[in-house]
């Protein structure tokens, strides 16, 4: 299986302590899993042979020293057009070029050097338009320290794992950040992007590019980059985000690159099914390629032997299936805990979240048809399924999740895989041509581009299961966090949010009417919603419309409640603070205040809604 993006590869040839660029997106050389270097016929580069470049073709001269082959490679295309890479003939015979680095085999940086560092004070303003996912450049970086030695890169090459130190270059500034690998909360993933350039990774994952996290890393460093080594992002880093569709101009941007747009709030109460257009966008990676004649979808593992395949065309074949359900992001609200403390991800207020009519075969039903049968399993409250995207980082990491197997044992729980959206084909950016759809589970499980499912005796090993989406306590930072001591979040607690008005609207003191959502996971419907101008004294009970006579019958509700009420501000003057609580069918409800359910990654963000109003004669 071979990666869909084009990427330049950077190779440490031993014998000249050199960083080699060897080429980008060609014909002739791979990886595979495994890390092994092989020719486009398949024979295999072993340790003794060599790499260089001689009358345009690919030579084998020099030993390669691969220092992340434990890591799944899937980085592929290696060309014989070097000349398009940037380099320049040196004046020795060999003809070496420049040295550059643009990437150490995808090097995984979800949240890379401090990326849940991301420490924000993300004061809220949902006016703003558009919320920029990133600012500029650290100018610390970006200066010559006076004093600090200077290293070319060909000397940052050297220090790729602990054992030699693992240093890293950031514009002109060079890090030793060897003490942080044990911290990093994307685990040793840290590690392959030593002896290289963070640049490409921060373009892929913005969410680092933030002056805090600047400060983090200013202080590991430990000397000035050679101008003429200076590395600078080129074309093949953009081709990453070449497959991106048009969205729409509506979207309050978090992030452009990967896309992550929320809907602005005002609009979600307009339908109880989300424009498709509309639907919020959750990208954790580059859109995919797809080619619907050749998409497979994989199911394999324990006591599934052989495993099985289902093309697209096989999967439209199962029985039709629908469901109303409410899709949201774990992050949806961040802005508001962002007032108590400093919390790390994309700045999101309360357009994380659509509702939608999914239409596609009942999961259980392409289970059994691969060979899944209940029985057969001894004790499958210990087992876990697993789900993988088609989309995938620099290194050839897909997205993946997985939840307990214990859901699939529940008659109750309806998991499908949906091909259609709102009665209309799948969007690309909503998962085109499949999309696991998980109701009442946080967001983040819901799979798109989905490729492989797999039973397992294990969680998903996915860093965005085991060191994101995880809740902690309010005394927990990224410097002492402990990801091994929370389980990966599944259902999501109570919420409701005021859509109609925004804080700091001015309005007349008369009757006025009040709109917003209401939604709580794991299948529990919404039984009431309170709004409070008085700061809690008095409480007036909304209105809820749930508008789908399915979700109404059905023994548990996948979807979300739009409420109105009308409120009289007909004696109130200047400032009034509104509130909005809900109450589930678990009689479960939202925090007064976000000092209770404060947690440093900003996640599950269900206190009280409040806007302040301006109330004018």
């Amino acid at each position: 299986m071979e990666a869909k993006f084009c990427r330049t590869i950077v190779v440490n040839c031993v014998q000249r302590s050199a960083v080699r660029v060897i080429g980008t997106c060609g014909k002739n050389y791979y990886y595979n899993w495994s890390g092994n270097l092989f020719r486009r016929d398949k024979k295999k580069l072993t340790s003794d042979t060599f790499i260089s470049r001689n009358d345009d073709k690919i030579k084998l001269l020099r030993p390669v020293n691969f220092n992340f082959a434990t890591t799944r490679r899937n980085i592929n295309n290696l060309t014989n057009g070097i000349e398009d890479n940037n380099t320049n003939s040196e004046s020795d015979s060999t003809n070496y070029g420049t040295f550059s680095w643009f990437g150490v085999a995808g090097g995984f940086l979800l949240v890379g050097f401090g990326g849940y560092a991301t420490w924000c004070w993300s004061n809220y303003s949902s006016r703003s338009q558009l919320h920029a996912a990133s600012i500029p450049l650290s100018k610390a970086s970006e200066n010559v320290i006076p004093n600090l030695p200077e290293y070319k890169l060909s000397e940052v090459a050297e220090h790729y794992d602990v054992g030699h130190r693992v240093w890293v270059t950031f514009n002109r500034g060079v890090y030793d950040v060897t003490e942080f690998v044990a911290k990093h909360p994307g685990g040793d993933r840290i590690l392959m992007a030593g002896g290289g350039s963070l640049e490409p990774f921060w373009e892929l994952y913005p969410t680092h590019q933030r002056l805090d996290v600047y400060e983090i890393l200013e202080r590991h460093r430990i000397g000035n980059l050679a101008a003429e080594d200076q590395v600078k992002l080129d074309a093949s880093d953009k081709e990453y985000f070449s497959n991106e569709p048009k969205r729409h101009p509506a979207f309050l941007i978090r992030s452009p690159k990967p896309f992550n747009g929320e809907t602005p709030p005002f609009l979600l109460t307009q339908k109880f099914f989300t424009p498709n257009e509309l639907f919020y966008i959750r990208n954790h990676l580059p859109v995919p390629e797809v080619n619907v004649e050749s998409y497979q979808l994989e199911i394999d593992g324990i006591n599934l032997p052989g495993g099985k395949t289902f093309t697209l065309s096989e999967l439209k074949k199962f029985p039709k299936y629908s469901i109303s359900a409410t899709i949201q992001c774990g992050g949806n609200r961040r802005s508001e805990m962002g007032t108590v403390k400093p919390v790390a991800g994309l700045v999101w207020s309360g357009g994380a979240i659509g509702n939608a009519q999914w239409t596609g075969v009942r999961l259980k039903d392409v289970m059994k048809a691969a060979g899944f049968h209940e029985e057969s399993y001894k004790d499958p409250h210990r087992l876990h399924i697993h789900f993988e995207g088609m989309d995938s980082d620099q290194s050839g990491e897909c997205y993946g999740s997985s939840i307990p197997f214990s859901y699939m044992l529940d008659e109750n729980f309806q998991p499908i895989l949906a091909f259609e959206m709102n009665n209309r084909e799948l969007p690309l950016d909503h998962g085109f041509p499949v999309r696991i759809i998980l109701p009442g589970i946080v967001g983040a499980r819901s799979v798109k581009w989905l490729s492989r499912i797999v039973i397992s005796d294990h969680e998903s090993q996915s860093p965005w299961q085991q060191r994101d989406y995880k809740h902690f306590s309010p005394s927990v930072t990224m410097e002492t966090v402990d990801f091994s001591t929370a389980p990966a979040i599944q259902d999501t607690p109570v919420t409701s949010y005021i859509c109609s008005h925004q804080p700091g609207d001015v309005i007349k003191a008369e009757p006025t009417i009040l709109q917003g959502y209401a939604f709580s996971g794991g299948g529990r419907r919404i039984v009431r919603v309170e709004v409070s101008i008085d700061q809690g004294k008095t409480w007036k009970v909304a209105h809820v419309d749930t508008d789908d006579e399915a979700v109404r019958s059905d023994t548990r509700n996948w979807a979300w409640a739009l409420w109105t009420v009308e409120v009289d501000f007909t004696h109130s003057m200047g400032d009034n603070e509104v509130w909005v609580k809900a109450v589930d069918s678990g009689y479960n409800q939202q925090a007064e205040n976000f000092s209770s359910v404060y947690n440093y990654r900003g996640l599950l963000a269900n206190a009280f809604h409040r806007v302040n109003l301006k109330i004018s004669k």
